[in-house]
């Protein structure tokens, strides 16, 4: 289990609801949630025994967390020292006795500065989780002929389409062609990626292009220059990306 895909939850808990099991995040001991544990003569159910399991074993969520890496907590090595005694209770006098801080007044600094990025994390987190939930759109090409809401299409949204029917690789071909304007728009969006800008092809050279990629190559050259994305000339012998 990857440290960096848990939830602030399950690193706070010190363990993972597994659905069947809860799992000890430090020695990955599992305890099937459908048991009863027997502990000192006394029962208790599976999470209340991992929480038990953890004070033994560990000494405490808090002590097995601040063990870890400092590529994992981003303190500095006087930062870790500082918590492990902040953490006994003890008053300053007696943490200047015990940690290389050579003065009160630097342990307040270094308290001041603790509080100090317990406060940016959390603005920070906020702002990911801001992120996350903020929708991507992709951007409308140039040459769309009516913008409306057929092209509204989100980053996640293009991506499960292209996945949809690009079934072997995004340089592969397609077994059939959608019907839905969204999705079709994401297709030729894709397909049309496959032209160079500002070199001008021959109908020939445009059917060459798109004969790997679907069978029925004349519709994707006609939806091409429906939805504005290739241009042609009035003689129709040369094609080209449509710039503005």
């Amino acid at each position: 289990m990857n440290i960096n895909d848990l939830t602030i939850e399950e690193l706070s808990n010190g363990f993972v609801n597994k659905g069947e099991a809860y799992e000890c995040l430090f020695c990955k001991k599992t305890f099937d949630a459908e048991e009863v544990f027997k502990i000192n003569d006394r029962f208790f159910t599976a999470k209340k025994a991992l929480q038990l399991h953890i004070e033994k074993e560990h000494g405490s969520v808090f002590e097995a967390l601040i063990q870890l890496d400092k590529k994992y907590t981003g303190l500095s090595d006087i930062q870790t020292e500082l918590l492990k005694l902040f953490a006994t209770g003890a008053p300053d006098k007696e943490i200047i006795k015990n940690t290389s801080a050579n003065s009160i007044s630097t342990i307040r600094q270094h308290r001041f500065k603790l509080k100090e990025k317990e406060r940016q994390a959390k603005v920070f987190l906020a702002i990911i989780q801001a992120l996350e939930t903020t929708k991507v759109y992709e951007p409308i090409h140039k040459g769309a002929t009516q913008v409306d809401e057929r092209y509204a299409i989100t980053v996640e949204e293009k991506e499960k389409v292209l996945a949809t029917y690009f079934k072997n690789g995004l340089d592969g071909s397609i077994e059939s062609f959608p019907s839905k304007e969204k999705r079709k728009i994401i297709l030729l969006k894709h397909i049309v990626m496959k032209f160079e800008v500002g070199h001008k092809y021959s109908e020939q050279e445009v059917n060459a292009i798109l004969k790997p990629i679907y069978s029925d190559y004349v519709s994707i050259r006609r939806y091409l220059i429906e939805y504005g994305f290739l241009e042609r000339s009035d003689d129709c012998t040369m094609y080209w990306v449509k710039e503005d």
